[in-house]
């Protein structure tokens, strides 16, 4: 399975991307990053040293787009500072080298492949995505499985950030709406793995003493250090298995239940952001992750970072 990343290099999109590294099935092409938990710059940066750590240099690191295509919405100032220094995380310095190319450019030309369909999972809000797909009828998408909505249950705006806008939307989808629906409204095969699933997987404290407490390959002390950097928002019950359920998702979709559906992003007045059910149907392109086996997640995520004999890292 090849897969293009496409990322805000949040804590949550580490654990997520170290996830996949460590799968031999599984080869990331590409990772493309845009604005979200972290700035482009830093957030290319800490995935290039993640890469390094893993001995996947070979992957390309795409900078994105910095802003939304219309709003000015963003995460909160220090949320984005945390995530821009990742300072608890042990990671390898890095050269500033980067590609000639920025993310956009690379999206737009791979998405003209009709002869290799491009796997992509996306982990922060949708600019990139948008703005590559724009002027494609029918853009090369085998599938898009996406982080981001909440449909039957709450937003998180208001999580840890008093000043929420509204009790309706989901971080990624608020953080460019116009650009979520531009990507949701694609007639390609879609899967959104929102809060109605996540929420079904907390991350509470004593998973991570048992997850740190194994004997750990080096991504998975590597995961074991960004959950350490997290025990704030852990300790308070604010932590899911957002993008981490989305990436095992995409390689198993069984670990998610999915229903069919006819789904509207909200782009203006009090409820921007909300990812709005017109209607559940079973013949739609668009999927709609209702429920998570929480069970399973765990014993997955934890047995993929076990320390194994041999060249596996």
């Amino acid at each position: 399975m090849r897969i293009i990343v496409d990322t805000d290099a949040g804590t949550d999109d580490f654990l997520a991307i170290a996830y996949l590294l460590s799968l031999p099935g599984v080869r990331i092409e590409a990772i493309t990053v845009v604005h979200g938990l972290a700035h482009v710059e830093p957030g290319a940066r800490n995935l290039r040293r993640l890469l390094k750590l893993a001995g996947r240099e070979d992957i390309p690191v795409f900078e994105g787009e910095e802003y939304p295509l219309r709003t000015s919405h963003t995460f909160p100032a220090a949320w984005r500072k945390m995530t821009d220094e990742l300072g608890a995380v042990s990671m390898p310095p890095v050269s500033d080298s980067r590609p000639p190319e920025n993310a956009v450019a690379f999206l737009k030309r791979r998405l003209m492949d009709r002869h290799d369909p491009a796997t992509i999972l996306a982990l922060g809000p949708l600019t990139n995505l948008a703005l590559a797909s724009g002027q494609a009828a029918q853009p090369a998408v085998r599938q898009i499985v996406t982080m981001g909505g909440a449909v039957e249950v709450p937003g998180n705006l208001f999580d840890g950030n008093p000043g929420g806008a509204n009790g309706v939307a989901e971080w990624n989808i608020y953080c460019d709406p116009d650009a979520a629906a531009r990507v949701f409204a694609l007639p390609v095969p879609q899967v959104m793995i929102g809060l109605d699933a996540t929420n079904r997987v907390p991350i509470g404290a004593s998973d991570v003493r048992n997850f740190s407490g194994r004997e750990l390959s080096t991504l998975g002390r590597l995961a074991a250090d960004v959950l350490g950097a997290t025990l704030h928002l852990i300790m308070s019950g604010l932590y899911y298995a957002w993008d981490p359920l989305a990436a095992m998702a995409l390689v198993d979709p069984s670990v998610v239940e999915v229903k069919g559906a006819d789904i509207e992003v909200v782009t203006e007045g009090r409820e921007i952001g909300r990812t709005a059910l017109l209607r559940w149907n079973p013949m739609s392109h668009f999927k709609v992750a209702v429920d998570a086996d929480a069970g399973r997640f765990r014993s997955e995520f934890e047995r993929t970072f076990e320390k194994q004999p041999g060249p596996r890292r």
